[in-house]
């Protein structure tokens, strides 16, 4: 059975900071690439950052370039995003996602709010 289990949401003042966590099972994780996504009320569901499957190789959305990193560890099936600096407009769910040609998985999602 897959699963991917976020965790490490929550509410934020504008330029603190928050990680979060997925762990990943039911699949081989180390052949995944691995994305996190995000979705604001009222908004279409938007790619925020994605990883190869070695961790050799990362993407950012233009919002979050320089202030968001993603990493993973494939020894804990685990693929965390650290947000820095967050913004009011960084508010939404977060998803996490693992892809490999045909396989698309996701995630529950895990709230992050960013407000003073």
């Amino acid at each position: 059975q897959v699963q991917l289990v976020e965790s490490g949401g929550g509410l934020v003042q504008p330029g603190g900071s928050l990680r979060l966590s997925c762990v990943a099972s039911g699949f081989t994780f180390s052949s995944y690439a691995m994305s996190w996504y995000r979705q604001a009320p009222g908004k279409e569901r938007e790619l925020v950052a994605s990883i190869t499957s070695t961790g050799g190789s990362t993407n950012y959305a233009s919002s979050v370039k320089g202030r968001f990193t993603i990493s993973r560890d494939n020894a804990k099936n685990t693929v965390y995003l650290q947000m820095n600096s967050l913004k009011p407009e960084d508010t939404a769910v977060y998803y996490c996602n693992g892809a490999r040609m045909w396989d698309d998985y996701w995630g529950q999602g895990t709230q992050v709010t960013v407000s003073s």
